[in-house]
């Protein structure tokens, strides 16, 4: 049995997200579709996504949206699959441990407090500030920074296109993958100096196999290094945009983290890992944005062998569409979604029951490896800036998006920072 079919096959229209939004309200959570020519089934079902993305997750491999991301990252660990997957994932993870990623934060600390100085100057002068354009070099500028240590001003400026560029498209893949010289470069010169770095780079030279004991190689180093500063730029910029978009657009919520912010900051000797947990406001105020505006709205499987999902039957080499952004903002799973409530995630337990229909990280053995980094990244963000600033939008409301690899605002955003 097939669910219902989609009677508009999507090939070359600009908009995906647009289109899938006006399937999903004719047919429902489950439906088949022609999607770029290939048989597709869009799945918007809590138990459909746990079966995909957890239960069977081996039977469903990345699927049609991974490669256009794998002609820009090679096949490192966001694009590749199999045993090549597992094993990068069992030498990387290590470097993603807590008490590792904990020792970034005063990196993130120092950087974020210069963003901060420079915003304040721009409200001493009533000028405005480009908020997407700030928080995209901020996050790049921490990537880059923990990937290279010391040696990140030889390399940052030749990242920079990262920033100044926004279309992921043929020509940007190429100029990016002559970055892969800067990273060998550096690690050449490491292994000549037989010197260890506690950076990201320094991390990953010397990850070995598990059951070899072998290092990657260096093409492999390039993938898996290049990958960790695009997902780590990318993501993190994009969920601090519309953060800030929204807070801008509801005074009550800023008001109240606002007064968390300075109830709790005052008595905390240094913002570290056991401080953050003082500040759930703070935390369900970016929950919320990753809810409505999830940097990875769209995630695509490809089923290997025919499977089940509920009373359907998945023909071999059927195209799983997960849309992250249309679970998140469905009425029959969250309480007026299309709602700013930062309250939604105060209950815990509740928080858990909604885990198959939160998905901004993705869930299963392939869930977004920088998570937590993230988290920390994002919330001392918002912390130090909105202890000392609040950001006005008086532009338009609904501002436009563009879907393309990240949810991204298709204009940016252009604020007044005024002091508190």
């Amino acid at each position: 049995m097939k669910p219902p079919a989609a009677t508009e096959e999507f090939s070359t229209q600009p908009d995906l997200l647009a289109w899938l939004g006006t399937q999903i309200s004719r047919h429902g959570d489950i439906f088949e579709a022609r999607i770029y020519g290939t048989p597709a089934y869009v799945v918007n079902r809590p138990a459909d996504v746990e079966r995909v993305l957890l239960k069977n997750w081996t039977n469903y491999p990345k699927g049609q949206a991974i490669k256009r991301i794998g002609l820009l990252l090679g096949n490192g660990l966001m694009v590749s699959k199999g045993e090549l997957w597992r094993r990068q994932r069992r030498m990387i993870q290590p470097a993603f441990s807590r008490g590792i990623l904990n020792d970034f934060i005063p990196l993130i600390v120092e950087e974020n407090t210069r963003l901060v100085d420079r915003w304040i100057l721009a409200a001493n002068a009533g000028d405005r500030v480009n908020v997407t354009r700030d928080v995209s070099q901020l996050s790049l500028d921490i990537v880059l920074k923990g990937v290279f240590g010391v040696d990140y001003a030889a390399v940052a400026p030749r990242f920079q296109l990262i920033t100044e560029e926004a279309a992921r498209n043929f020509e940007f893949a190429t100029a990016f993958a002559a970055l892969g010289d800067a990273i060998l470069e550096v690690a050449t010169r490491r292994r000549q100096e037989s010197s260890e770095y506690p950076d990201f780079l320094g991390l990953f030279m010397r990850a070995r196999d598990r059951d070899s004991g072998a290092p990657m190689s260096d093409a492999q180093l390039v993938k898996e290094i290049k990958t960790l500063v695009i997902a780590g730029h990318e993501t993190t910029a994009s969920t601090l945009n519309w953060t800030w978009y929204l807070v801008s657009q509801h005074p009550a919520a800023e008001g109240r983290m606002r007064a968390e912010i300075s109830e709790r900051l005052p008595d905390i000797p240094s913002l570290n890992a056991d401080a953050l947990p003082a500040f759930s406001y703070v935390r369900n105020v970016i929950d919320e944005a990753l809810r409505m505006y999830p940097a990875g709205w769209l995630l695509t499987r490809r089923a290997i062998a025919e499977d089940q999902l509920g009373e359907y039957t998945v023909p071999a080499g059927t195209e799983i569409y997960i849309a992250p952004y249309f679970i998140q903002r469905s009425p029959r799973l969250w309480e007026a979604p299309e709602t700013f409530n930062p309250d939604r995630f105060q209950d815990a337990e509740e928080s858990a029951r909604r885990s198959l229909s939160f998905l901004p990280f993705s869930i299963g053995p392939r869930n977004c490896i920088g998570e937590y980094l993230a988290r920390l990244e994002m919330q001392i963000h918002v912390i130090l800036v909105a202890s000392r600033l609040k950001l006005r939008y008086r532009e338009e409301s609904n501002p436009p998006m563009a879907a393309g690899v990240n949810l991204l605002s298709a204009r940016d955003f252009l604020m007044h920072p005024e002091r508190y």
